[in-house]
């Protein structure tokens, strides 16, 4: 199994943190102006470092990414609405909310390439197949929230409308800027790292404070995160076995195979937070994040297991 994310460890401490001591009042007004302003650097900075090269060479591919689109943002959302269909009595609304949010977000990008280069699987592949998702999702992950939760507590389509343009305007403005900023974004990895690090913290703190206020633990029991931990591990396995099984049937070869898997299956915490800090009311923001820091951590363990094994077949063979 692979080690606890340390970064996990941070987020946990941070809830612990909201709970103990909650911001409220004007500093809770002034946390908030402030996330909202760091999560506007966030996409900036997302715009920035997006290298154009990689969404050239998805146009190339245009087969492999559609199946990895449709994994993302087709089979994911389909079954998260199945389990809900079939267990809604399993758990409060929130957390059945944030689990279908999690269901609409993009892949994650980093940890999609280092998997499918540990499993020796196709790199331009994943990294060009995880880029493409992160651009559609300022797109289309609030729009699928807003259709899938629409009838749950979601946000409307108007709503959606507003808080699209307010990621998606300042990811424009940094990928216009990317020919002069861009050599400076990779010079600079580590700190634009904790910048990505340090605005989750701040949507994680500033968003489990309103969620404390409004009475979080007394509306979501210790059993129940263990469910929500079991749904999250179901949701999860599902998904690798599908994307395999549908990769082996297509007769993909083992490296795209390798990439198709590893994208197809991954959530981001680094755009799930900052989109559920925008998009949900903050008495309920707190509670969909839960699902997303959990399956964040199932689906790193997870995979690190699934790129050894793939990589020791390697060799094997």
């Amino acid at each position: 199994m692979g080690r606890i994310d340390p970064f996990i460890l941070i987020m946990l401490a941070t809830v612990a943190v909201a709970s103990l001591l909650p911001a409220s009042g004007a500093a809770a007004a002034v946390l908030d102006v402030v996330t909202t302003l760091a999560i506007a650097l966030l996409f900036f900075l997302h715009g920035v470092r997006l290298k154009r090269e990689a969404l050239v060479n998805a146009v190339a591919d245009w087969r492999v990414h559609l199946l990895i689109l449709a994994c993302t943002f087709v089979l994911f959302p389909l079954l998260g609405v199945a389990l809900h269909a079939a267990l809604p009595g399993l758990l409060p609304a929130p957390l059945w909310t944030g689990i279908l949010f999690l269901c609409a977000l993009p892949s994650t990008v980093q940890s999609s390439i280092a998997f499918t280069s540990i499993a020796r699987g196709n790199v331009a592949i994943a990294l060009c197949a995880a880029a493409f998702s992160n651009l559609l999702g300022v797109f289309i992950t609030p729009l699928l929230a807003g259709l899938i939760l629409g009838t749950q507590g979601g946000a409307s389509f108007a709503q959606v409308g507003k808080i699209a343009s307010e990621l998606l305007l300042p990811f424009l403005v940094g990928h216009a800027l990317r020919p002069w900023l861009g050599d400076w974004a990779e010079r600079n990895k580590t700190l634009l790292m904790f910048t990505d690090r340090g605005t989750i913290v701040l949507a994680v703190y500033g968003s489990f404070s309103a969620s404390i206020t409004q009475g979080l633990w007394h509306r979501v029991a210790p059993a129940q995160l263990a469910v929500l931990l079991a749904i999250c591990l179901v949701l999860l396995a599902a998904v690798l076995g599908l994307t395999t099984l549908v990769a082996r049937l297509l007769g993909y070869d083992k490296a795209a195979e390798i990439a198709i898997v590893f994208v197809g299956s991954k959530k981001s915490l680094a755009s799930g937070v900052p989109m559920a800090k925008i998009l949900f009311p903050p008495a309920v923001a707190g509670a969909v994040m839960l699902p997303i820091m959990m399956f964040h951590q199932a689906q790193l363990m997870a995979c690190a297991r699934i790129a050894r094994t793939y990589a020791q077949r390697t060799e094997d063979e």
